[in-house]
């Protein structure tokens, strides 16, 4: 399907006031580099694609004083845009977090800004989400890659006129020429994922597991999707409702699908050491600690958590790296 040439739609926004970071806003929607749904320019300028429930859309923020400005484009650009204030955290209230850690006072003073976004979409942060499951982000970002440019569509308006996946760079849209200026894709809709052969989900390396939760979960693409307007613990626990979709995951896209400011994501491999070296300086805490620790934030323990990563204070690793799967070997 060719790129939409209609003419883009046009939003224009202001942010509270205050300092207001575009970058950390919208940040945890990358899916790793070479992301083919998300790209940041050069001159600050965000990309992004959707699948929304009107169509797919591409959106283009950027920064004009204290103003931002969008541009939007395919069957979903109306929907975008309406939704525009929610993404770039309107809906967030970053007073209500008091630092009671001097990490944590030190890293608000030093990356202010931040706002937590509310996309109002749940599958495109779900399924990432899945494939991150037990694996590196290098494999999971790497599957994500190759699923969504073998799979999906490109992206309406200019996003999905630049090179095709592992071309050379070439100056995008907004003229910057930054690098991983690549065509953009719009991921593929829940029928789509559903009528991927197995062979392909094992080519990608993606193993059976998380490939039948994947499928599990498209099939009731609109139920799923029906969380983004529930409260934060009641679209958790309708994500969970699904087999392999635990605590972890359920966390992982809330905080992004409903702008969560308490989704903690608990089961994770490095997380409980990072929170526990930053604000007890215990590397080898575990979930149970983290969460003490975490007590005082309660109603902002997600956050904290994002500014503890935002400081820098991680400890220093002390094992080898989980080894890198190749299941399209095996």
């Amino acid at each position: 399907m060719a790129p939409s040439r209609a003419p883009a739609l046009s939003r224009r926004w202001t942010p509270p006031e205050g300092a207001y970071d575009l970058g950390l806003v919208l940040g945890p929607l990358r899916r790793g580099p070479g992301d083919p749904t998300f790209r940041a320019d050069n001159d600050g300028t965000v990309w992004r694609t959707c699948r929304t429930p009107e169509g797919a859309g591409a959106l283009r923020v950027g920064r004009q004083g204290r103003d931002v400005v969008a541009e939007a484009w395919g069957p979903g650009a109306p929907w975008l845009l309406d939704r525009l204030p929610a993404l770039l955290g309107a809906d967030d209230d970053p007073d209500a977090f008091t630092p009671r850690h001097r990490v944590l006072a030190e890293a608000q003073r030093r990356r202010p800004g931040l706002r937590l976004c509310r996309t109002g979409l749940v599958l495109e942060s779900l399924i990432p989400s899945i494939l991150e499951q037990k694996v590196t982000t290098v494999e999971a970002y790497r599957a994500w890659r190759l699923l969504v440019r073998k799979y999906g569509e490109p992206a309406p308006g200019p996003a999905g006129n630049g090179p095709s996946a592992n071309g050379p760079s070439a100056p995008g849209p907004s003229g910057t020429g930054s690098a991983g200026n690549a065509r953009m894709y719009v991921m593929p809709d829940a029928r789509t994922w559903a009528l991927i052969p197995s062979w392909e989900w094992h080519r990608a390396g993606v193993d059976a597991k998380r490939s039948a939760t994947i499928l599990r979960a498209v099939r009731v693409a609109r139920r799923m999707e029906e969380a983004a307007a529930m409260a934060p613990a009641e679209a958790a626990a309708r994500l969970e409702l699904i087999p392999g979709i635990g605590p972890w995951t359920a966390a992982e896209v809330v905080q992004r699908s409903n702008g969560a400011p308490d989704a903690v994501t608990v089961g994770d491999l490095h997380l409980p050491g990072i929170v526990g070296h930053a604000l007890a300086d215990d590397r080898d805490a575990d979930d149970a600690a983290m969460l003490e620790l975490l007590a005082p934030y309660e109603g902002q323990r997600h956050r904290a958590v994002r500014l503890i990563l935002l400081s820098g204070r991680v400890p220093a690793r002390r094992a080898p790296r989980m080894e890198i799967r190749n299941i399209a070997r095996l």
